[in-house]
Formats: structure tokens, sequence, C-alpha cells
């Protein structure tokens, strides 16, 4: 007797037909993780998302919503000219001009997610302040990061030059951080991106309390920081599906209204 082909666990079949859906869940799951997680502030912060095979459209959250409470439903719809293509809601205006431009320079990155998360913003606060290569979870971004330090912060992001500005100090990086600000992450996919800003958080955590004793830090040497890096850029997209795939379930069963 022949069984039924195995189904994974990581994926609906019904869902994943339809890639502009699967991609409204995916991005909605972020925003609710993000809250339970502590990642968001009040609702000003902004995730983005280009919209499978839509030309210049992208996904992102409307003002208003806090990250706890957005559906799948709820997000907006935006081209790169800031025309509200589908939704009921506004957009929050520095949303547009920092994701929009991220977006027209980096169409690779189809994900880009903008924070204040305590511990990474605590770095961004502090003269020089960089994350370390002082853990392991810190090497995940050895090398991968971006720092605005040349021009610093320039207020809140309210035109295309902010944006701009942001987008060369980004550079090719996955991260920057935003000087007396916040952060930046980058990523092809929701789960990517989302697995970065994760470790970006657990690592400047790490480095904080570490501060807060007085001792100096651990430094991991180049040479072993480098190599380290290579190995975790090896696998970490894989394991990025797999964290949030556990994550979708964990919402799947606890509070499945976000992919209304």
């Amino acid at each position: 007797m022949s069984s039924a082909p195995a189904v994974s666990p990581l994926r609906s079949p019904a869902v994943a037909a339809d890639p502009v859906r699967e991609a409204r869940i995916d991005l909605a799951a972020a925003f609710r993780w993000a809250a339970r997680l502590g990642f968001h502030e009040g609702t000003c912060n902004h995730f983005s998302l280009a919209v499978p095979g839509g030309a210049d459209r992208y996904l992102i959250n409307p003002h208003g919503l806090h990250f706890s409470e957005i559906r799948a439903s709820d997000l907006l719809v935006v081209d790169g000219a800031g025309n509200l293509v589908e939704g009921n809601y506004p957009i929050e205006p520095t949303a547009f001009f920092i994701h929009s431009r991220i977006h027209r320079a980096r169409p690779a990155a189809a994900c880009v997610m903008h924070t204040h998360m305590p511990y990474a913003a605590a770095l961004a606060v502090i003269e020089d302040g960089r994350l370390e290569p002082c853990s392991q979870n810190a090497l995940r971004f050895y090398g991968q990061i971006g720092y605005d330090d040349d021009t610093g912060y320039n207020g809140l992001a309210l035109d295309d030059a902010e944006g701009d500005r942001m987008v060369a100090a980004l550079g090719d990086n996955g991260v920057l951080f935003l000087q007396n600000h916040g952060v930046i992450v980058v990523a092809p996919t929701v789960a990517r991106a989302f697995d970065d800003l994760y470790y970006l958080e657990r690592a400047a955590q790490l480095q904080v309390l570490a501060m807060q004793t007085g001792r100096p830090l651990k430094r991991v040497p180049h040479e072993i920081a480098a190599k380290t890096q290579a190995q975790i850029a090896a696998q970490v997209d894989a394991y990025a599906r797999i964290h949030f795939a556990a994550l979708r379930r964990i919402l799947d069963r606890e509070d499945p209204s976000y992919a209304e």
C-alpha cells in the first residue's frame, strides 16, 4: 500500500500557491514577532517587502497600526513614487523616504526592516559605537555592517536626500547602524531579514551586558572572525527558513489572526 507523499511542515502548499498572499502573511508574521520580542517602538518603525512579480511595488505597514495587530490584509501596496496602490490606511512619511530609496538602490534586497530595537540602538547612540567581534552571534555580521559616522544624524527622514544618504552609508552591506537613531536590515526574503534582525539584537544585547561589567571585551582575531562569518553565511539562509517557519507555526497555534 503506497503512502501519500510527505508534506513539508515548513510551508503550506495551499498558501504557497499564491506568492503575493504568502508574502503578505510572512510580513505580517514578522510584525507580530517583532512586537513579541520588543523590537517595535510605538507605531513608528516599519518593514517593507517587494511584491512578488510586481515591478516597483512593495508591501509596507500602514501608519497608525501597532505591530501586534497588523494582519496580512492590512498591509499597503505602494509604488516607488509613494502612491498608494492598495490599502485603506496612509503610509508613514519617513517610511516612504527610507524604504523607497533602499528598494530602488538594492532591488535584490527585497525585504527592508527598520527598527529602534533597544540594544542595537544603544550601540548607535554611543561615541564610535560598533558591534564588536566578541561573540559568535556578532561574528555573523563581521564585515557586513555599514555605519553612517561620516554624515551622522540629520533629523527625520522626510526627503529623498535623507533616504539616499542612508543608501550610501549602507553600501553593499546587509545591516546599517544609524547614528543616534536605530538600525536597518536588508535581505532577499522576510525569513532572512527577520533572522538577521533577531540575531543582531541578541548580539548587541550580549555586548551591552558585557560592557556593563566594566571589564574589556574579548575580541575574536580577524582571521577567525572572517572564517566564522563565512561558515555562518554558507548555511544562514537555510537556518533562517527553518527559524521563521517555526515562528509562523507558533502564531498559527496562538494567534492565527495575523494571516487574515
